[in-house]
């Protein structure tokens, strides 16, 4: 890929300059050395990488089984297995490469103050951003709770923006009402992006033992089977969004170009990629040039041109009664 190439699929995202605008989500690349060991990968080809859900203290997670394969997608309970916010900051965040992409850390937590804690811990370290994580369905305390309520997410978007001046990004949950209102609330409290969305929640059952094949009994949906509604999210978050120039990674069964591009005219400014790593840990580069030949299709100068651009059909006028 050519210098002037690179320049076409670089993003401003809250500050942050990004090669290109794909993101690696949070859950699905662990601490960010995992797939540095795939021959052939190179985290320069993602503008971030956002590292696992990260608690105050470690947690060992749910029980198994945690991942379920569904049609067109996977179910996964996890429940925020990590080593601990310190273990973190002063063991593996030194092993990274800050020169290839930018890291951003998963704040997590069961309580306020937790969130809060640990994004001051985050703060004070070479972590480029920072994700609230206030939707995780993975977890019995806090979590989805948190991300359902909107009122509660303002809570703690402004208890962490109070602890930092990195930029925060806030996870929205796609399992509530008027995530558009929530966006808004998050927004006055000191939000400075947003990632939409998390994943849906959703069983599998095992026929024969009649029992919920997840351990967790339910997990979150994510992969191409959710993309309809992901879209459809980032694209009324936007509305919200684009007076206050916050921008948005879209999130949500993308595992090629078109659905990346078909994000970005919803009105992300980054992608993020996430369960289509696990089948093709190399799809990235894939995905970059291919939203490059669009560009190209298209005689675009950037792919920060396309955030946004969709244009509506006009909804046809009802007939009058009794015509």
């Amino acid at each position: 890929m050519t210098e002037a190439d690179r320049q076409k699929l670089a993003v401003d995202f809250c500050g942050l300059s990004l090669a290109t605008p794909l993101v690696l989500l949070s859950g699905c690349v662990g601490f960010g050395e995992e797939y540095t060991r795939v021959a052939g990968f190179s985290n320069r080809d993602v503008g971030a990488v956002c590292l696992k859900g990260t608690t105050r203290a470690p947690r060992l997670g749910n029980r198994p089984h945690r991942i379920a394969e569904t049609p067109g997608g996977m179910l996964n309970a996890i429940g925020l297995q990590n080593p601990g916010t310190d273990h973190v900051v002063k063991h593996i965040l030194p092993s990274l490469d800050f020169t290839e992409t930018r890291f951003i850390a998963n704040v997590s937590g069961s309580t306020v103050e937790e969130y809060a804690e640990v994004t001051r811990l985050f703060d004070d370290s070479p972590i480029d951003a920072i994700e609230i994580n206030i939707s995780c369905p993975n977890v019995k305390e806090g979590g989805v709770t948190f991300g359902n309520d909107p009122d509660m997410s303002a809570r703690v978007v402004a208890a962490c923006r109070a602890v930092t001046n990195k930029p925060l990004i806030t996870k929205l949950s796609p399992n509530q009402t008027d995530i558009a209102g929530n966006a808004r609330l998050c927004i006055e409290a000191g939000s400075d992006g947003f990632a939409v969305i998390n994943t849906l929640m959703g069983m599998a059952i095992d026929i024969e033992q009649r029992t919920p094949i997840i351990g967790n009994n339910q997990g979150g949906l994510s992969g191409p089977a959710i993309k309809p509604v992901a879209l459809l999210k980032v694209h009324q978050v936007y509305q919200v969004c684009k007076d206050h120039n916050i921008p948005i990674i879209g999130q949500g069964g993308i595992i090629n170009a078109e659905d990346a591009i078909e994000f970005l005219i919803a009105g992300a400014t980054t992608v993020g990629v996430g369960t289509a790593l696990f089948y093709d840990p190399l799809i990235c580069s894939k995905i970059n040039h291919g939203i490059m030949d669009y560009l190209d299709r298209h005689g675009l100068s950037s792919v920060q041109k396309l955030t946004g651009s969709l244009t509506l059909n006009t909804p046809p006028v009802a007939p009058c009664a009794g015509s």
